[in-house]
């Protein structure tokens, strides 16, 4: 199935989500990128009450399937971000639904998240994917995202990716 002609819609994560984002982060290729799913889970949950979040359900053809988060890089200061400019947006995404993984559909949405951002005034968006996620970097690679430098960050290496119009 080909995403890149296909609608993707976006709303705000809600509490009712919870259930579904845990079963989410349980997945094998979330709990291999994200970690300790119940550590992630609490996470969520006190960034929903949080203004300087943005937490989106993503859906195709009406089926939820992906997460994304998005925020201000100097909001959550991160040394690997420091040198971005005010205004610059860091995403953090997965998909939680295994067989929508490998379709192409996380390079359409991110596509369409990143110009989203940047119509809203947003200098840039930075992503920053494990140097080892080579399937993550692929698909944003196609979504627009430069590839940049090797960083360190909490989670150890990753790659600092810029979209930018």
């Amino acid at each position: 199935m080909s995403a890149s002609h296909c609608l993707y819609d976006f709303r705000p994560a809600a509490r009712t989500d919870l259930t579904m984002l845990g079963r989410w982060l349980r997945t094998p290729e979330a709990m291999r990128w994200w970690g300790n799913p119940v550590e992630q889970e609490a996470l969520l949950r006190e960034d929903l009450d949080n203004p300087g979040m943005t937490m989106r359900i993503v859906s195709f053809e009406a089926r939820a399937f992906a997460y994304a988060q998005d925020y201000e890089v100097h909001t959550w200061p991160q040394a690997h971000f420091a040198g971005l400019p005010a205004g610059a947006r860091a995403i953090d995404t997965l998909i939680g639904e295994p067989d929508m993984i490998g379709c192409g559909h996380g390079a359409a949405y991110l596509r369409r998240l990143a110009e989203r951002l940047i119509a809203k005034g947003a200098p840039l968006i930075a992503i920053d994917p494990d140097v080892e996620n080579v399937r993550a970097q692929r698909a944003y690679e196609k979504a627009g995202f430069r590839r940049g430098e090797t960083v360190e960050t909490a989670e150890g290496p990753a790659l600092l990716m810029i979209f930018q119009r």
